[in-house]
């Protein structure tokens, strides 16, 4: 095997004005890495936030890089190792842990180019084709005409699996009131039809008991949800086990979930149907993929959260390739800076799925002018 090194490291803050939230500002931070034969590897944090992402690449440049420098790239998991074991003190389970997502990530992005194969080989191999993609949006819960227009025109484009969630205003996101709630699900149901499958997602701060969601979901029920997202706080373990036992309606989180004994308690309620999991904010490939395989074993499954850059969803998509139990992966249906101008090559949907790639590493081929557009300080 021909030595390879680590030469250079670079995290990259990227700021963006986002079409599928309104034009709200988001943020993403992306690490590079490069060996000393210019082999390129990247990774990406869902960092969300300028603070967050500003921190992340001090953590990276300050902390981190100066190990990786002269590493061979191949070692990616006995380094994921060392770098979460010594970082215990730092803060696994936040900022750090966008680090090491990033860099894990980019780490499998080269090992997979050196060997010039997909990442779906280094990960066990293709067990699919394609995934079922899914529609995610963002509910303009104000307007129910405009969100059944928004879903019936997503349908026709050809996505047979549909989400929303949350809200424009977060004053009156899904989850704020029963009521309207309903009329959504309702609103949604008949604008897509019998024959797709619709998903909702309760809003951050909806504070939902254990009561009131059994009660939601029974009110659900006549609409067929393929699941119901982020009904209860994760940690209310209780909570889940009796919103399972009083509905027939599949449940899914994960999302707020950082470290892969965090996924474990999750797993192990087997309250959940579908456990939700991000290797640009979960502990990176690495991570993942070991929560897959737990959920595996728990016969759950799992679905590709991916509602940030193209480099998250390149490793979900391998990921996805690679595993027995996913069920999909989420699009921004509408064109994004970080899905459709970081890569020439962006991925999309086809006849309601998303082809794996067979190119080197991740699939992807990224626009460093692009990306370096949207960079800020």
């Amino acid at each position: 095997m021909d030595v390879e090194e680590i030469a250079r490291v670079e995290a990259l803050p990227l700021r963006y004005d986002e079409p599928n939230n309104n034009g709200k500002l988001r943020c993403v931070a992306l690490v590079r890495i490069e060996t000393a034969s210019g082999a390129v590897g990247w990774g990406e944090a869902i960092t969300g936030s300028e603070d967050a992402s500003l921190a992340m690449k001090v953590i990276v440049d300050r902390g981190l890089a100066p190990r990786l420098i002269g590493r061979d790239p191949r070692d990616v998991e006995a380094i994921w190792s060392e770098f979460r074991e010594s970082t215990y003190w730092s803060g696994n389970g936040g900022i750090v842990t966008f680090a090491l997502s990033a860099i894990d990530m980019a780490l499998w992005d080269l090992a997979a180019r050196l060997a010039d194969v997909p990442l779906y080989q280094l990960l066990g191999g293709k067990r699919r084709d394609r995934v079922r993609a899914a529609s995610s949006i963002i509910f303009d819960t104000a307007d129910l005409d405009a969100t059944g227009r928004q879903f019936a025109d997503l349908r026709a484009r050809g996505y047979e699996v549909l989400k929303g969630g949350w809200g424009h205003d977060l004053s009156i996101a899904f989850g704020k009131d029963a009521k309207r709630d309903v009329a959504i699900v309702r609103t949604v149901r008949e604008a897509v039809g019998d024959d797709a499958e619709i998903i909702v997602d309760v809003a951050v701060g909806s504070n939902w008991t254990a009561s009131h969601a059994i009660a939601m979901a029974r009110a659900f029920e006549p609409y067929r949800l393929y699941w119901l997202e982020d009904a209860l706080p994760e940690g209310d373990l209780d909570g889940w086990k009796r919103l399972r036992a009083a509905t027939a309606t599949p449940l899914c989180t994960g999302e707020k979930s950082w470290l892969v004994p965090d996924f474990r308690r999750l797993v192990d309620t087997g309250a959940l149907d579908v456990i939700m999991i991000d290797p640009g904010r979960a502990e990176g490939v690495t991570g993942t993929k070991k929560v897959i395989d737990m959920a595996a074993e728990a016969r759950q499954s799992w679905n590709a959260h991916s509602w940030s850059s193209a480099i998250n969803t390149a490793a979900s998509l391998h990921l996805a390739a690679a595993s027995p139990n996913v069920l999909l992966l989420e699009l921004k249906p509408e064109p994004s800076p970080m899905q459709n101008d970081i890569v020439s090559d962006p991925i999309v949907m086809e006849g309601g799925f998303i082809a794996v790639r067979d190119a080197p590493g991740l699939g992807i081929t990224i626009d460093e002018a692009a990306v370096r557009r949207y960079l800020f300080e």
